[in-house]
């Protein structure tokens, strides 16, 4: 059954792929409204989520004639010209009549559908830029190119809008959307683009977003994601002196508020489920440019927990696993902490490598990546691999979950049924510190409903930086932090230091250690207790 499906669904990508191509399918989504470029944005709108160049370039550097031809350049250029994100690091001293030339050029060799220029994400990135770029693609140019400009920019609209219920990541949904609403605020079309933008705007959030407004997926990067996609639109409605859609302002402050629980109270990147070092300081500066504040006193929120002061603060992992159809980002990492000491990792998570190395991504998926126990080399949950994404098969629920935050005392105490299935085990950590002995006190227990023995390790990562040394009676590890000193211990069981791998930032990976505690469970409740000392 399985191969009589993928054969039908190979035939009918076929069938669907010469419909795209065909006349028929052109004169479709040639079905526009004459209308002129009313509302030009400010290019300046997008500088959250354009990596401007430092150093300007000249449209003169390109070679005009050959940029579109896909045998001249490799993949990764070609998907970059295509997008036309290069406009926005263009020097504004650049020729307007050689930019033109330019798009001139692509409309004459892309006006009608092909799967590789009219790929979903690359049109509506590409529809954002000339509209966003419109000194240099619109302006002081002739009637003529003013028409072909408006045709073709709402003739990839209709395409988006024919496709975007087929698109596979909502990240690609969502910058769909941004680019249809735009056009309908450029061409003053409220019924066809603006109307269908905003409703498939609510439907994302409603589908993606928790009741607090939080990423179901527990993603924190797709929470910053949203964040600057629904105030990049928010800032198109206000520049245009549009109506903002009361949907957008009651969005914007749910995600605002998961933004300063995660980033703005500590400025530090948190490496939980997809996260990765980030360049969030530029967001900040950007947020402040346009009057943005959002505030959250929670510490527990998103399925975190964080406890803070001014010198060290506390975070766990202590949610479920999210739903299979969010789970494409997450790690298999409940009851995972990370301490953060004067501004600087102690401990940290290895972070996340994307699916272009499947093996990596694997790998930095597995809890063993993150600073929780392990039962017999498993992760907490299981993972299947559907398109080249490791999505939850087999998930786990918080069993428990208890807090206290006081001045001199701190507790979080939370267990997980991932191993409960497989093993009849419930995992269950508590973690305690001591602000004025600088003392983190952790127990972790392994319980039992069925007294078999198992191999459990815990591993305690470090980022690369940071320094591990054995001392000479193998009783403690000694954790050099830059100026600071810390030692940590575990009575009763084996403690090692262990190499691997740190994904913290994106797309790249290093050398690490991680303190690594080993034994094997011989009771019906085995309490693991481990120390973290400032020395």
């Amino acid at each position: 059954m399985i191969y009589i499906n993928q054969f039908f669904f190979n035939i009918f990508n076929k069938l669907r792929e010469l419909y795209l191509h065909s006349s028929l399918y052109n004169k479709k989504i040639s079905r526009i409204h004459n209308q002129n470029l009313i509302y030009k944005p400010s290019p300046h709108l997008l500088s959250s989520l354009i990596k401007y160049q430092k150093k300007k370039i000249k449209i003169e550097d390109f070679a005009l004639n050959k940029i579109w031809d896909v045998k001249l350049v490799n993949k990764k250029d070609f998907r970059k010209l295509n997008n036309f994100y290069w406009l926005f690091s263009l020097d504004l001293k650049s020729s307007k009549e050689n930019t033109q030339s330019v798009i001139k050029n692509w409309i004459a060799h892309n006006h009608k559908y092909n799967s590789k220029t009219w790929n979903f994400d690359l049109t509506a990135k590409r529809i954002i830029a000339w509209l966003s770029n419109h000194d240099l693609t619109y302006e002081e140019s002739r009637d003529q190119y003013k028409t072909d400009f408006n045709i073709i920019i709402q003739k990839q609209t209709n395409h988006l809008i024919n496709e975007i219920n087929r698109s596979k990541f909502i990240e690609d949904k969502m910058i769909g959307c941004a680019s249809i609403i735009l056009v309908g605020l450029c061409f003053n079309n409220d019924k066809k683009y603006l109307s269908y933008g905003l409703n498939l705007l609510k439907k994302i959030s409603k589908i993606t977003l928790d009741n607090s407004g939080f990423p179901k997926s527990r993603s924190i990067k797709q929470l910053i994601f949203y964040l600057k996609y629904f105030i990049l639109i928010r800032e198109w409605f206000k520049e245009s002196q549009n109506n903002i859609p009361e949907h957008i302002d009651e969005t914007i402050y749910y995600l605002g508020q998961g933004y300063a629980f995660v980033w703005q109270n500590i400025k530090s990147d948190l490496l939980y489920n997809g996260n990765n070092i980030s360049e969030n300081i530029d967001f900040d500066n950007y947020l402040k440019r346009l009057g943005y504040k959002f505030r959250n006193d929670n510490q527990d929120y998103g399925g975190y927990i964080i406890l803070r002061n001014k010198k060290m603060c506390l975070t766990m992992d202590a949610g479920p696993s999210p739903n299979y159809f969010f789970s494409k980002e997450y790690q298999s990492g409940a009851l995972s902490f990370e301490i953060i000491s004067n501004g600087k990792k102690l401990i940290s998570n290895c972070g996340y490598h994307s699916k272009r190395n499947l093996k990596l991504n694997k790998l930095s998926k597995s809890t063993a990546a993150q600073n929780t126990l392990v039962i017999d080399d498993n992760s907490s949950c299981k993972f299947k691999n559907v398109h080249n994404s490791f999505l939850v098969n087999k998930g786990l629920r918080i069993t428990k979950k208890e807090m206290v935050f006081e001045k001199n005392y701190w507790k979080i105490s939370v267990s997980h049924d991932g191993y409960q299935k497989k093993y009849d085990i419930i995992h269950e950590r508590n973690i305690e510190f001591f602000p004025e002995q600088e003392i983190f006190v952790g127990y972790d227990m392994i319980q039992k409903k069925v007294n078999r023995n198992y191999k459990f390790d815990i591993r305690f990562h470090v980022e690369p930086d940071v320094k591990l040394m054995k001392t000479q009676d193998g009783k403690s590890i000694l954790i050099e932090l830059d100026d600071e000193g810390w030692k940590f211990t575990c009575d009763n069981y084996d403690i090692n230091i262990d190499n691997g791998l740190y994904f913290g930032n994106k797309n790249s990976y290093t050398d690490n250690q991680n303190i690594f505690v080993s034994g094997i469970s011989n009771n019906e409740t085995e309490n693991i207790k481990w120390k973290i000392k400032k020395i």
